[in-house]
């Protein structure tokens, strides 16, 4: 009978892919890592490893080598939703509304198993405002690490003392319960169309002021134009009127006029002083680039979710071209189709032909890291190996 060859667990291997980022500088293509009895021996290219370790059984690792990816942007709230592809400003009325009651802690703890299940390298998940429990059942979670934004929603000025003083305490009693490694508690003021200008710029105010995270969506889809230039159009037009005021002018505190952009409004409210993570951002300006650069905000691009409520192509080239930091993130299941940002990894390269592969490599980890205010693991000789960086 042959004798079955036993392999040398000690034996190097050399893990090859197409893109590798260590988590350090910029990542490189090709790439390659040996590994030898579950160590990082050396990382680079593959013929310059092939060259140093001319023993190393060879093996493909996958396209990607890198630390897990950073679901920077995403509701798991809604992780029992069906996914549904509409028009943005339908989408909202149509699927997010009539299935509220869908938005639970129970929905959460299934979505921060599949985080847990993918191996996610870190969350920055939007609490939805009306189920606060799932902010008590997400914080204490040990395989979650990023942060929670509280959302808030409300477009009536004269309600934004009354919703401010509502959320600064459940804040910090959320705040109390962090814990070193685990998640910290964030602000979403929703988009700057649902959150009243004069609740905005409390918000903002204290979160600049106390060291908060912010995430807020701006600029997902072209019809946020009309509304900014015109006051009307298809979002105004398919809101849910009795949470509403009469104007959108009531809303944002000042007359809709050309040129006037959701991004150009925050920066004149004072809201982009406070450096908040801008989600989305897919339709703006040259001008609307410059402001945020200059802010020193980052973006959080969901390339699927964009694609599937029609909301155009994020302009990923200008952005780094202004030196603004880029991540990636899922958005909900019901927008983006699943949680797993590798799979907005692989559609951003298809969409993003142009772009260097490594860029949007290093965006998911390093961006997403950034953003969250968390670090990336090391992929560097005398670290252990972990097959969660094949992708």
């Amino acid at each position: 009978m042959a004798r079955m060859t036993q392999i040398d667990p000690h034996t190097p291997r050399l893990l090859t892919c197409d893109v590798l980022y260590t988590g350090m500088g910029g990542a490189q293509s090709p790439g390659g890592v040996v590994v030898v009895g579950g160590t990082v021996a050396a990382t680079g290219h593959p013929d310059a490893l092939r060259a140093a370790y001319p023993h190393a059984r060879e093996e493909r690792a996958g396209p990607v080598i890198a630390p897990p990816p950073v679901n920077a942007h995403t509701h798991l709230d809604m992780s029992t939703y069906e996914f549904t592809a509409l028009p943005y400003f339908r989408w909202i009325p149509e699927v997010v509304v009539p299935q509220r009651e869908k938005r639970s802690a129970e929905a959460a703890r299934h979505g921060a198993d599949t985080l847990a299940g993918l191996g996610a390298g870190g969350v920055g998940d939007i609490v939805y405002m009306h189920a606060p429990d799932v902010m008590d059942t997400l914080l204490p979670r040990e395989d979650l690490s990023g942060v929670l934004y509280s959302e808030v929603l409300g477009t009536f000025p004269e309600k934004a003392d009354e919703i401010f003083r509502t959320v600064r305490e459940r804040i910090e009693g959320w705040r109390a319960q962090e814990r070193p490694g685990g998640p910290r508690v964030g602000l979403s003021p929703h988009t700057p169309h649902t959150v009243s200008h004069r609740l905005m710029r409390l918000l903002c105010d204290y979160a600049a002021g106390e060291g908060i995270p912010l995430q807020i969506h701006v600029a997902e889809h072209p019809a946020e134009h009309d509304l900014y230039t015109r006051g009307g159009g298809p979002i105004w037009e398919n809101r849910l009127a009795p949470f509403y005021p009469e104007t959108f002018a009531d809303v944002i505190g000042r007359a809709p006029e050309e040129g006037l952009t959701p991004v150009r409004y925050l920066d004149e409210l004072g809201v982009l002083n406070a450096k908040p993570t801008l989600i989305h951002m897919v339709n703006v300006t040259p001008d609307d680039i410059a402001r945020v650069a200059r802010a020193g905000s980052a973006v959080v691009t969901c390339p699927r979710s964009n694609h599937h409520l029609e909301c155009g192509v994020f302009p990923w080239a200008a952005f780094a071209a202004a030196g603004v930091e880029v991540a990636l993130g899922t958005d909900s299941v019901a927008s983006g189709g699943s949680l797993d940002v590798r799979e907005d990894v692989t559609f951003a390269q298809q969409v993003h032909a142009g772009l260097d592969p490594r860029v949007i490599v290093r965006a998911a980890v390093k961006g997403g890291h950034r953003v969250l205010g968390t670090r990336a693991p090391f992929i560097r000789r005398g670290e252990a190996w972990d097959d969660r960086y094949r992708w």
